[in-house]
């Protein structure tokens, strides 16, 4: 009887995309893309803006993959801190962009991935222990991590929203950051 193969380690499947092999990519993106879909949505609260993000993302991915190093950070939290720039950086630019682009008909098809039950018990289960951590925060820390990651506010506006000082809201949300990095190894 042989053992189950175990799923390829985040890093080697950078490494299979910088060399150019789609079935990493896709790999990724299957393991991936419903987390980092549901942060996007969750910050344009456009579903059609936030599948372009995420092929976006990807398409990044593809074509930069050499830039990930994984001493400084799991693919997970470098592709969501990508996507969440992405989205804040659309959000802001959509008025006058938007309209330029669907004007000229620049929407791009995006593509859709079936997900298999390994995959989603794995996804459930970073959802979990990501929420777990958040839990273990201070109050204050956690809500300027969600502002900041879920709402896509900048600590600028974290701190008009909570009525904080800039220098407190940054503080928290660097606390916050380095507190979760630790639980979260």
């Amino acid at each position: 009887m042989t053992a189950p193969m175990q799923p390829a380690s985040d890093a080697a499947l950078v490494e299979r995309v910088i060399s150019g092999d789609e079935a990493a990519l896709s790999t990724i993106y299957d393991r991936y893309s419903a987390m980092l879909f549901g942060v996007i949505l969750r910050i344009l609260r456009d579903k059609q803006m936030a599948e372009e993000v995420l092929q976006d993302l990807f398409l990044q991915l593809w074509r930069s993959a050499a830039q990930f190093d994984s001493t400084r950070g799991s693919l997970a939290a470098w592709l969501m801190v990508s996507g969440r720039n992405r989205a804040i950086s659309r959000l802001r630019g959509r008025a006058s962009r938007e309209i330029l682009e669907e004007e000229e008909g620049l929407y791009a098809d995006t593509f859709v991935s079936a997900h298999n039950i390994e995959e989603e018990v794995s996804r459930t289960e970073l959802r979990r222990r990501l929420t777990e951590a958040l839990h273990q925060l201070p109050e204050e820390q956690r809500q300027a991590v969600e502002l900041a990651y879920f709402e896509g506010l900048t600590q600028t506006e974290i701190a008009s929203r909570t009525g904080s000082p800039l220098g407190t809201v940054k503080t928290r949300v660097r606390t916050a950051m380095q507190s979760l990095k630790l639980i979260l190894r």
